[in-house]
């Protein structure tokens, strides 16, 4: 994998650039839809490449470890085969899956044992085990098995969990080093810094992570309880310790205008459930601002979901069509909804590279976070 800087805002740190897989390129600053079991929830993939234009989506390493399971994967040949899809794809590791199920796994120096939310089974993830499980999935980017520090954890218990991430590091770098792609195209594994709120572990988890980088690095563990402006301090503290020539993945983030004041911050890629799951819920994300579609207000209103968004859904259904669509919970709304969201938060990205290329992208982000955060 190689990653080509291509532009920068000439008032602010936003950048575009070109991350180059074996399974084909992606422009930068890019959302990534969250595939987690396999597929993105209710969306076609032929809807997902020709309208949505996703370039790279994501797949959840514990959930498919745990179903439909690595000898299934490796005798299909990878996730890539089992879903049909032929761009990239990128795994996290399932930490925080796995962290997240507080009281019912053990973390220990070796790795972390967990029980399976399915049935109850009791697994073990260490960074080298996570490793093959990975390469048994066969992503094109795999990201290294780390320790979700909380937002809110105290500064003692950030550091020793900063220096068990470290000590993962080091070895899921020597697993992988050691082991090959299993299905005849090349994967590349990216570190991620942890450290918290604490901008002085930030700093040591990027140096040292900075070491087993190659074309880019991630920034976990924010957008996990602590304030946003902490996590705008967090990206700020970081973008000048990591390299031009790396690209920098912020993990699980986030709002429309997260992402907007992240690219202004250096920051490359992003995920997020919020596009989906908000979307099966009813809440679309449009150029106007925030539109809750249960509300009365949409009743009667026959106009476009967005007139100046660009997925086909804007142009085909109102909002007084969707809105019935949930109050009468047929199942249609999600998937309109979902899609909507996604063509919504890929829109965004290609236009925040479009006004980087044109030099004006920080004038431009500023107008546009006030207008796509209000409530409509």
């Amino acid at each position: 994998m190689t990653f080509e800087l291509t532009a920068k805002d000439p008032n602010s740190s936003a950048r575009c650039g070109i991350l180059t897989t074996d399974h084909g390129k992606i422009e930068t600053p890019i959302f990534m839809p969250v595939g987690t079991v396999g597929s993105v929830k209710g969306v076609y993939h032929r809807d997902l490449k020709e309208d949505i234009n996703a370039e790279i989506i994501l797949g959840n390493t514990y959930h498919l470890y745990l179903r439909p399971g690595l000898d299934l994967l490796r005798k299909v040949g990878g996730l890539h085969k089992f879903e049909s899809w032929d761009r990239p794809i990128l795994t996290d590791s399932g930490g925080f899956q796995v962290f997240s199920l507080t009281g019912i796994r053990k973390i220990t120096p070796e790795g972390c044992t967990f029980q399976s939310h399915i049935d109850g089974s009791r697994h073990t993830f260490t960074p080298e085990n996570n490793v093959d499980t990975q390469r048994a999935i066969g992503a094109d980017i795999i990201m290294a098995f780390d320790e979700c520090c909380p937002g809110d954890a105290d500064y003692n218990y950030a550091k020793k969990s900063l220096k068990l991430t470290q000590s993962w590091l080091e070895r899921f770098s020597k697993r992988f080093h050691e082991t090959e792609p299993l299905y005849g195209y090349s994967q590349a594994f990216l570190p991620i810094i942890q450290g918290c709120v604490y901008p002085a572990l930030r700093v040591e988890a990027a140096e040292h992570a900075l070491q087993y980088a190659d074309a880019a690095i991630a920034i976990g563990g924010l957008a996990v309880g602590e304030p946003t402006e902490q996590m705008y301090e967090m990206i700020e503290t970081l973008n000048p310790v990591i390299p031009q020539d790396k690209a920098r993945y912020l993990m699980g983030v986030g709002t429309p205008a997260n992402i907007l004041e992240a690219i202004a911050r250096g920051v490359d890629m992003f995920d997020c459930v919020m596009p989906t799951r908000n979307g099966r819920n009813g809440m679309l994300f449009t150029w106007n601002g925030i539109m809750n579609m249960r509300n009365k207000k949409w009743a009667d209103d026959f106009s476009e979901l967005d007139p100046s968004g660009s997925s086909f859904v804007d142009h085909t259904y109102s909002k007084a069509y969707v809105r019935h669509l949930f109050i009468a919970g047929e199942m249609f709304a999600a998937q309109i909804a979902s899609e909507h969201n996604l063509a919504f938060y890929l829109d965004l990205v290609r236009e925040a590279r479009k006004h980087i290329k044109a030099g004006d992208f920080a004038q431009w982000k500023d107008v546009t976070v006030k207008k796509i955060s209000q409530r409509l």
